[in-house]
């Protein structure tokens, strides 16, 4: 037998089904669970990395809890190693430590008669299991918790990565690096798609696609992208063990109200159909901002009116300033933002976004010291508009009196009108931005920090229906998404009263 053999007749033997209607009843591997097994353990190059990505509801708990298993009693044993799950939450741990558990308790064989005979002894106050025979120690770990530093695991599994946001999270980071003790330390991650490209599984699962590294093996099973989310096909697609353990009317179920209800249908796509969409419904789809991703011609702002949005947010954190042209029928869309330099990795950390590369990459500008420098803010913006046509921009009043000081100061002379940032000012400018973006008329240029901005922003309705973005309610930065709406705002409102007398007043003051 090989070793994929052995550790699959391993859970065939050894390992019982947890709970459910089987319980206490053999397991028995799924083809889909099985090719993963094999491909990973029977690997002539010999895995560093095995990445297997499903829906929801398709035994990924049950699986990695009886691969530890067959690490921790069965032929992947080894004398006094270490081994370690690690989730996002204590209650995600928990899941993957108690279904093991129950497995033990329910098998004679592993568990034994009465406490006699064990392979393996439960300690449920560490959440760990013991192999007996060559002392194997399992921990399950969260990262709410503070023990995955000093650890130097053969195996570490990493459950439900798709939760990571950002392409960097420090507990992950201590489990990927524990394992240096061991030539050939396996590391699996099981897990459903994680909502964006720039998320840390999407960025692996891309790098294994894109690299063909033989040492990395990645199983993903994803619904077609756009596919409908009734089409039985994409059900199959996506859900390996439809029709075995996983229940087809549940997912029918799920699938008829995603159909009836558009705010259910991106969860639907991210747990279903295991597709990489945000499970809350951003303002601007992704499908129709990738179609607005052309390429942003320069002379629009030199030959066109131009219209502009700034965000000014905490003095700690993102400003951005949007500017955009109507140019050979489309509004091309240019954007600006900055970031107080002492900031910028804590935040990423903090945010999961990568501040720092971005910011090496001259997509993020930053000002020097803790705190937004107003001044340099206004200088960039003064240089930025230099020889335009600005029609006008509009403005958030949050902090906008302390900017002003500084362009007053610097003798930079702009039509800046403030724009609410309740419903009834927000709503028109939403309407517009989203009849634009509908219809292709923007040309956005795919900016990485604009793109992350539109994926975050999550709307609020009221009572009437009028729409506003809301920073509270949404994933993450929005700064940009907020100046792109109120410029289409301000452009709207400035081509239904015609000529603006912004033009010749200038700058106001407060």
């Amino acid at each position: 037998m090989t070793r994929g053999e052995r550790v699959i007749a391993f859970i065939h033997r050894y390992c019982v089904v947890p709970e459910g209607k089987l319980v206490g009843k053999p397991m028995r591997l799924e083809p889909f669970q099985q090719k993963f097994i094999l491909d990973v353990y029977d690997n002539p190059a010999g895995t560093t990395e095995g990445i297997l990505s499903i829906a929801r509801k398709n035994g990924k708990s049950g699986l990695i809890a009886a691969i530890l298993l067959a690490h921790i009693a069965g032929p992947e044993a080894r004398l006094n190693s270490q081994i370690v799950s690690g989730a996002r939450s204590r209650d995600q741990a928990a899941l993957v430590f108690n279904l093991a558990a129950k497995m033990v308790s329910l098998s004679r064989e592993l568990g034994g008669v009465e406490g006699r005979g064990a392979l393996v002894k439960i300690v449920p106050s560490g959440k760990r299991l013991i192999g007996i025979a060559k002392n194997v120690e399992y921990r399950a770990l969260a990262a709410e918790g503070s023990t995955s530093h000093g650890l130097s695991p053969v195996l570490a599994i990493l459950d439900e990565l798709g939760q990571v946001r950002g392409d960097h999270d420090d507990f992950v980071e201590a489990i990927e690096t524990a394992s240096g003790a061991y030539d050939d330390a396996l590391r699996l991650i099981i897990s459903t798609q994680a909502p964006t490209d720039a998320d840390m599984l999407s960025v692996k699962i891309d790098d294994a696609r894109r690299s063909g590294d033989p040492k990395i093996v990645c199983h993903v099973y994803e619904a077609p992208a756009g596919c409908d989310v009734l089409d039985p096909e994409g059900h199959r697609a996506a859900n390996p063990a439809l029709g075995t353990f996983r229940s087809e009317v549940e997912l029918l179920a799920a699938a008829e109200k995603a159909s009836r209800m558009p705010s259910a249908e991106n969860g639907f796509r991210n747990l279903y159909l295991n597709q990489r969409v945000n499970r809350f419904s951003p303002f601007i789809a992704p499908g129709v901002w990738l179609a607005c991703n052309s390429a942003v011609d320069d002379e629009a702002f030199r030959q066109g009116l131009v219209f502009g949005g700034l965000d000014l947010a905490e003095t700690t954190d993102l400003c951005a300033f949007v500017l955009i042209a109507f140019w050979q029928g489309k509004w091309h869309v240019k954007a600006w933002f900055w970031k107080p330099e002492q900031t910028v990795a804590d935040h990423a950390k903090r945010d999961r976004v990568p501040y720092d590369r971005w910011v090496k990459d001259g997509l993020i500008e930053t000002t020097p010291g803790v705190a937004v420098d107003y001044e340099f803010v206004a200088t960039k913006i003064g240089q930025i508009t230099n020889g335009m046509n600005v029609g006008r921009i509009g403005f958030d009043r949050y902090r906008f009196k302390t900017l002003d000081a500084q362009m007053s100061k610097l003798g930079i002379i702009l039509p800046f009108e403030p724009f609410g940032q309740g419903h009834v000012s927000m709503a028109p400018a939403m309407d517009t931005t989203e009849i634009a973006f509908l219809n292709e008329q923007v040309a956005h240029g795919g900016h990485p920090v604009m793109t992350m901005c539109a994926a975050n922003a999550v709307v609020e309705k009221n009572a009437a229906g009028d729409r506003k973005l809301n920073k509270a309610k949404s994933t993450g930065r929005i700064d940009g998404m907020v100046a792109l709406v109120m410029a289409m705002g301000v452009a709207a409102a400035q081509t239904a009263e015609g000529p603006s007398v912004y033009e010749n007043r200038g700058l106001l003051s407060f």
